[in-house]
C-alpha cells in the first residue's frame, strides 16, 4: 500500500483529521448538557399530547367525566413513558457520572440514544391511539428496545476504551450491565404478553418502570 509522504497535502489532511478526532467529543459536561435538554423536550411533549377537552362538546358534568374518562387511555400511556424515560436517564446519568472522559464515538453512541428518547411521544401517542392493536405495542417496545441497545452499547464501549474512572469497581461496571439486561428482559416479556391482548402488556410494562423507580426507596423504608 502506497504511503502518504508527510509534506505532500493528501497526508495533512489525513493528520489534521485523526488529530481532530481524537479531541472531539471529549467533553463529558456538554454531553450531560445535551442529554437533559433532550429529556426535558421529550418529557415535556408527552403530556402535551393530552388535550382539553374542547368546550362547545362539554354541557354537563357527566359529559365532562365521559370527556375526562376517553383520555384515560392517554393519561396511562403518559405516566408509563414518563416514568420509562425517567429511569433511562438515571441510567445514563448513572454512566456517565462513572466516566472521567469521553471521545468521539462514545457521543455519536449517546446522541444515537438520545435519538430514541425524542421518539418517544411519537411511539406512546401511536399506542395510545391504537392501544388495541398490536403492532402499535410493538413499535413502543422496539423503541424502548434500542434504547437499552444503545445505552448498554455505550457503556460497554466506555470500559473497553478505558473511559470509566481509574476508582470504578468491576462490581459497579457488572451491576450497570445486569440493570440493562434485567430490564430489557422485563419489557420484552411484557411486549410478548401481547399475544394474550395488548391491555396485558401496557399493565406489565407500566409496573417496570414503577418498580424501578419505587421498589429501592420501599425497601429501604422497611429496613429502616
Amino acid at each position: 500500500m502506497r504511503r502518504l509522504r508527510p509534506d505532500l497535502p493528501g497526508a495533512a489532511a489525513h493528520a489534521h483529521e485523526q488529530s481532530y478526532n481524537r479531541v472531539a467529543g471529549g467533553a463529558l459536561e456538554r454531553l450531560a448538557a445535551l442529554s437533559d435538554g433532550v429529556f426535558v423536550f421529550a418529557m415535556t411533549l408527552l403530556v402535551l399530547d393530552i388535550h382539553v377537552p374542547p368546550l362547545q362538546t362539554v354541557h354537563s358534568e357527566a359529559e365532562l367525566r365521559r370527556a375526562l374518562l376517553a383520555l384515560l387511555a392517554r393519561f396511562l400511556m403518559y405516566a408509563m413513558s414518563f416514568l420509562t424515560l425517567g429511569i433511562f436517564w438515571v441510567g445514563q446519568q448513572t454512566q456517565l457520572n462513572q466516566l472521567e472522559r469521553a471521545d468521539r464515538d462514545l457521543a455519536w453512541l449517546h446522541i444515537g440514544f438520545l435519538a430514541a428518547v425524542a421518539l418517544m411521544p411519537f411511539s406512546t401517542t401511536l399506542l395510545a391511539e391504537f392501544i388495541r392493536y398490536r403492532t402499535a405495542l410493538l413499535a413502543y417496545w422496539c423503541n424502548v428496545l434500542v434504547l437499552g441497545i444503545l445505552l448498554y452499547c455505550a457503556w460497554r464501549y466506555s470500559v473497553r476504551a478505558h473511559l470509566t474512572r481509574v476508582d470504578t469497581a468491576a462490581a459497579t461496571i457488572l451491576a450497570i450491565e445486569r440493570r440493562i439486561g434485567n430490564a430489557q428482559s422485563l419489557y420484552a416479556l411484557g411486549a410478548g404478553l401481547c399475544v394474550i391482548n395488548t391491555y396485558c402488556s401496557i399493565a406489565f410494562m407500566f409496573l417496570v418502570p414503577l418498580n424501578y423507580a419505587l421498589a429501592p426507596g420501599l425497601r429501604r423504608g422497611a429496613r429502616g
